[in-house]
């Protein structure tokens, strides 16, 4: 736009329009006023965050307005999740804090076992289920240790997909008759250290993922002649739903397909080692969202199964792998954050399919296995962040215009002053105008910085009164379902999603969060979070939602609060990150070197909660370590150039110990911003 015409439109617009002849301010604001709105309930906040969908029967809302935990589900028992972290606070455990509810993980166990029980007993089926954890799910090793104990009544086992995952459930799984599914990459100590397992009582299955690795087996069972429990992963035609259905069929990274698993038969064969073929395993992927992929993927298998039978394998056991997803949003839908089926259907599909066919063969039915990791893991764990403070689109009153001030400037005023329901989307469209002209006519000289400060403060004022007006509308016009994500404030919180959420930043995986308090007040906020990182991707700006995926996240204005010089600091407001227990903690990593969160795991007493163990969160000696900085010579080399501003009197000897300090006190302290 050029200089000619922008003035000649300010020129019509001047001749055009009366700023005097605008609608009086108080009718105005009287034609925007909305209908008096119901008061805010504890049931609107579970609507809202989608609590019943994705929560029950582990987490709630109390009359408080607090999250509250059920650790033993429906069984009894819950505690109140703000005082729970408010307590924790007072033992001089700061936030970022994992909770991790032991109680979560040994009913997520049972429920799963119950599940498979019933369905056994439905369909009559004639043998068992024994289910095992993918060790990379969550390796840790206190994790780990619950896990084994709590799946002993069970007989649940491990999988490993990698040799020091081998050895993490080699030395962990002392559980009689509990299964080893050996999975992965191998080389000749893996199989080796396998098959050697066996003469400790233990059951592990070396499953052959790569043709190469059948010699390797051939020649181990020779050397240490033992004859090892073997199976085999196959890549079926089938595939899985979502977003890792590319990791099956054809060109899957694992698994052999038809002709090569009749190569391994032959081999096996001629090897004498055929009775040693007692497993088929496969995997169509992570969160499967739809119950049909899993229909037709174990209808297959079980056919591939019967069909190994028939070749004089010693058939016994049939893996289905993962994929039990976990409804992450709360729609139970075909959706890649959701999964169109219970637990229950899931167990109930895999039995009467095998059964089908097995029957169908007059074959004797396998004992069922699934590595359902993500369904057990993900609820046992809650992130709880605090939030540090807002960048707000501009806020307050929109400012005095006088009849001296450019008539740009009026033009917005008097657009201002006129929205009313009849008008909105009118005054919209006349907002967006003006205030482009503004930017026009500052770009040219004509406006000082103070009048395009006055334009950008009527523009977003115009914003505000038309988002009240909509937010009180059972319709939004098209072009306006983008104000809200537009005029988003920006929390900024106390986390790294690199480290703590990682799968929300490289894959867009969604996950349950919202305030664990104040859910009795109605969240006026619109936001997006931003974390402590310096990268731009170190946000969330994707949230669970009903119809589809939120661009902001209903919040509570951050209010001050009395502690503080100058009772300036805020209060405390603290968020939950639900259902991350499954793969974030592993796949973390230290960008801007924050590090591992403080970790404290809770189990639920008859008098209410201990606190089991508490793992302390990287200090900054440990994460800097980890990129080979050795603390004492960092705290030398500030020593050294102190020394040399105290020679050149540049600093004080009272401000170099004060540095000091500060440094030697930094590098011992946790990563995260303390109070």
């Amino acid at each position: 736009m050029d200089l000619e015409s922008t003035l000649d439109r300010e020129f019509r617009s001047e001749i055009s329009r009366d700023p005097l002849a605008s609608a009086p301010k108080e009718e105005a604001s009287q034609d925007a006023k909305l209908p008096k709105k119901k008061a805010w309930t504890i049931e609107d906040s579970e609507q809202l965050y989608r609590i019943p969908g994705w929560g029950e029967p582990y987490f709630g809302i109390n009359s408080a307005g607090h999250v509250t935990v059920s650790p033993k589900g429906d069984r009894g028992g819950s505690l109140d999740l703000y005082e729970l972290v408010e307590a924790i606070k007072e033992r001089n455990i700061g936030l970022p804090l994992l909770l991790r509810f032991s109680d979560i993980l040994e009913d997520r166990i049972a429920r799963l076992n119950a599940c498979f029980a019933k369905a056994i007993a439905r369909y009559k089926y004639n043998n068992t289920y024994r289910g095992v954890f993918p060790v990379k799910c969550n390796q840790d090793r206190h994790l780990v240790e619950d896990l084994v104990k709590f799946g002993q009544p069970h007989k649940f086992g491990l999988e490993a997909g990698s040799k020091p995952e081998l050895l993490i459930a080699l030395a962990s799984l002392n559980t009689t008759e509990a299964l080893i599914i050996c999975n992965g990459y191998k080389d000749r100590e893996y199989i080796e250290t396998a098959m050697l397992a066996q003469r400790l009582g233990k059951t592990p299955i070396v499953v052959i993922e790569q043709l190469e690795e059948v010699d390797l087996l051939i020649a181990a069972s020779q050397k240490l002649e033992i004859k090892p429990v073997v199976g085999v992963r196959v890549k079926l035609s089938s595939k899985g739903m979502g977003r890792w259905a590319g990791s099956t069929g054809d060109r899957a990274k694992f698994g052999l397909s038809v002709p090569e698993i009749i190569e391994v038969v032959n081999r096996l064969k001629k090897a004498d080692l055929l009775a040693s073929l007692q497993l088929l395993h496969y995997h169509i992927g992570s969160q499967i969202s739809s119950i049909s992929a899993i229909k037709d993927a174990i209808r297959e298998a079980s056919q591939v199964y019967v069909e190994l039978a028939s070749l004089g394998a010693n058939m016994n056991y049939l893996d289905v792998g993962g994929g039990l997803g976990v409804d992450y949003d709360g729609s139970k839908t075909n959706f890649p954050a959701s999964k169109n089926y219970n637990m229950q259907n899931y167990a109930n599909d895999i039995v009467a399919e095998v059964k089908e066919v097995c029957d169908g063969r007059e074959m004797t039915t396998p004992i069922l296995i699934s590595e359902s990791g993500r369904a057990v893991a993900s609820h046992q764990s809650v992130l709880v962040f605090d939030v540090l403070g807002a960048s707000e689109i501009l806020n307050g009153n929109a400012p005095e215009i006088s009849e001296g001030d450019y008539l740009i400037l009026r033009n917005l005023k008097e657009t201002y002053e006129t929205i009313k329901k009849e008008n909105y989307q009118e005054m919209y469209n006349d907002a967006i105008q003006f205030k482009e002209e503004a930017i026009s006519l500052f770009n040219l000289g004509y406006l000082s910085i103070s009048d395009r400060a006055k334009a950008e403060q009527l523009y977003w004022a115009c914003f505000r009164k038309i988002r009240e007006i909509l937010r009180g509308s059972d319709y939004v016009p098209e072009e306006l379902e983008d104000l809200e994500r537009i005029m988003a404030s920006i929390y900024y919180i106390n986390l790294s999603v690199f480290q703590s959420a990682p799968d929300s930043w490289a894959i867009e995986q969604l996950f349950p969060i919202m305030p664990i308090h104040r859910l009795d007040e109605e969240p006026t906020e619109r936001a997006i979070l931003a974390d402590l990182t310096c990268d731009s991707d170190g946000k969330i700006d994707r949230f669970i939602d009903l119809r589809d995926v939120k661009p902001f996240l209903e919040l509570h204005p951050l209010k001050l609060g009395s502690k503080g010089k100058d009772g300036g600091d805020r209060e405390s407001y603290y968020l939950g990150m639900f259902l991350a227990g499954a793969y974030q903690e592993i796949m973390g990593n230290l960008h801007n070197l924050f590090g591992d969160t403080n970790v404290v795991h809770i189990q639920l007493t008859p008098s209410g909660y201990k606190i089991e163990r508490l793992i302390k969160g990287d200090t900054m000696t440990e994460v800097l370590k980890y990129v080979r900085y050795d603390s004492k010579d960092l705290i030398e080399s500030i020593r050294r150039q102190t020394e040399q501003a105290l020679q050149e009197k540049r600093i004080s000897i009272k401000e170099s110990q004060m540095l000091l300090q500060n440094y030697e006190g930094s590098l011992s302290g946790y990563t995260y911003l303390q109070d």
